[in-house]
């Protein structure tokens, strides 16, 4: 049995052992549906997808082949980053006249690298009650999967495609204190882990692909590696999403170099703003600093 999909009759086996879905409120609700594996929904996200007068998602054919397998019969309306100028004015009468409407993606949950957050801001502008119906997303999947610290993380999504511009996105968040996740495609992923090992330096990283599909695959090395690896083995197929750790932690400050930050400083600042200045330089504790910027104030006679 293909992993991905699951059984043909689960919809079905389903329905049957559930109530009726209850009945929804007027307003957006937007609906995370799986990023690969079908049996990934929750039975909130079915209920909302069986109870929603129109169910606005990227490609009605994707968002079709999910509800034909749920045995759900309801209107799809295509929403996607070409047509949302266009469209989302009359989404917004619909929900304004207390329809009830779902927002999906292809894959995940909507928002995550498409255009729906701002038919949420004019929702939300318009009076209309906006919930979520969490579930799947590859962005904490992959993290998840890349044995690299999750305490703190920073979504960059896509990068640009050129590698010009993509390493000025990279020195962008390169000091950010956080494991960084990206969405990558397969044709640019070689030249994308050599952008980055080159701004972000070899930090241990991981590649994760086609994840809870058939072929999932993780791979976890250094930025440098990944990228002679996906160099020599060719682009890979499938949604890939690039999580690199954080940057490495400053080297520590010495007395030494504290007190010559703070002759500088006070050469034109008084104690408590050179204290400041270097404190907040250093990373060291502002006390500590402004005891030792009194010692050197006195050293100079000031």
């Amino acid at each position: 049995m293909d992993k991905n999909r699951g059984s043909d009759t689960t919809g079905a086996a389903l329905q049957s052992k559930r109530e009726a879905p209850p009945t929804l409120e007027p307003g957006l609700y937007l609906v995370a549906t799986p990023i690969g594996n079908l049996q990934d929904i929750t039975l909130r996200a079915l209920d909302t997808l069986r109870g929603a007068d129109v169910v606005a998602c990227e490609d009605t054919r994707v968002t079709g082949k999910l509800l034909a397998h749920y045995g759900i019969s309801a209107t799809t309306l295509a929403y996607h980053e070409h047509n949302a100028a266009k469209v989302r004015p009359g989404l917004i009468e619909r929900l304004k006249s207390g329809q009830r409407m779902a927002l999906v993606s292809d894959a995940g949950s909507p928002l995550v690298s498409d255009p729906g957050y701002r038919l949420v801001q004019d929702a939300a502008a318009a009076g209309v009650v906006v919930t979520a119906v969490p579930g799947p997303t590859a962005v904490v999947a992959g993290l998840q999967l890349s044995g690299l610290p999750t305490d703190r993380f920073f979504f960059a999504g896509f990068l640009p495609p050129k590698s010009a511009a993509r390493q000025k996105a990279l020195a962008g968040v390169a000091d950010v204190p956080a494991t960084l996740v990206f969405f990558e495609s397969g044709p640019r992923l070689a030249a994308s882990l050599a952008d980055m090992a080159a701004v972000l330096g070899d930090r241990p990283a991981a590649v994760a692909r086609e994840l809870t599909k058939l072929y999932e695959e993780v791979r976890r090395d250094g930025l440098a590696g990944l990228a002679a690896h996906y160099a020599e083995a060719g682009a890979p197929r499938g949604e890939i999403v690039v999580i690199a750790g954080p940057p490495p932690p400053a080297a520590a400050v010495s007395d030494a170099e504290v007190d010559a930050l703070l002759e500088k400083a006070l050469a034109h600042d008084s104690v408590r703003d050179a204290a400041a200045a270097v404190a907040e330089a250093t990373g060291r504790p502002r006390r500590d600093v402004y005891q030792r910027a009194l010692a050197v104030a006195q050293a100079r006679g000031g």
